[in-house]
């Protein structure tokens, strides 16, 4: 194979590794900075610049830790951002998950968007270190992937997580929903 053609395969295996990073990541990544911005063209922004930066790595500097290099960098240009505006800015929830496609009765689809809405709001009330933290967590990343995009020691993680979780499940309109196998949960005093 002539010396010519090597970067052309080059170019070519990195072009498929972004493109297939971007739709992997694409869609978590922008709900995440969503949460982080409060604004949908801010969080496509921070995601945009994620993905810039990929094309300038290569496979191997970032290896397996692709999710968590991702995470750090929109993590990073959203701080960025929001520096550079100089206001805070609350999470937009109308922007959330969409139905899996699953086809459910509308009384089903209608509680479980209601209590979908609940705990994006609730959330939204949660600290913003706590708010991070449960927003990696349910996106799947385990406590030493947060530790790494949040910044943070992993303990510290780990707490943030707990508390974010206790405080939702304490919370009055959250607690009537929460029911063990038994039955609802047991009031204290009873």
């Amino acid at each position: 194979m002539p010396m010519s053609d090597r970067p052309e395969i080059a170019a070519s295996e990195r072009r498929q590794w972004v493109l297939e990073a971007l739709d992997e990541y694409e869609g978590r990544l922008v709900r995440y900075a969503l949460r982080l911005l409060g604004d949908a063209d801010l969080a496509r922004d921070a995601v945009q610049h994620a993905f810039l930066k990929l094309c300038e790595q290569s496979q191997a500097e970032i290896g397996s830790r692709l999710a968590a290099w991702l995470y750090t960098v929109c993590r990073n240009r959203a701080t960025d951002l929001l520096r550079s505006h100089a206001r805070e800015r609350q999470a937009k929830t109308d922007h959330g998950d969409q139905a899996t496609g699953e086809e459910a009765d509308p009384a089903f689809r209608a509680e479980e968007a209601d209590l979908s809405g609940l705990l994006r709001r609730l959330i939204t009330r949660l600290p913003a270190s706590q708010r991070e933290a449960v927003d990696l967590w349910s996106e799947g990343f385990t406590y030493a992937e947060i530790a790494r995009i949040a910044r943070r020691h992993e303990g510290h993680v780990r707490v943030l997580v707990h508390r974010g979780l206790k405080a939702l499940r304490e919370h009055p309109e959250v607690r009537p929903l929460l029911v063990d196998e038994v039955g609802p949960v047991c009031r204290a005093g009873k």
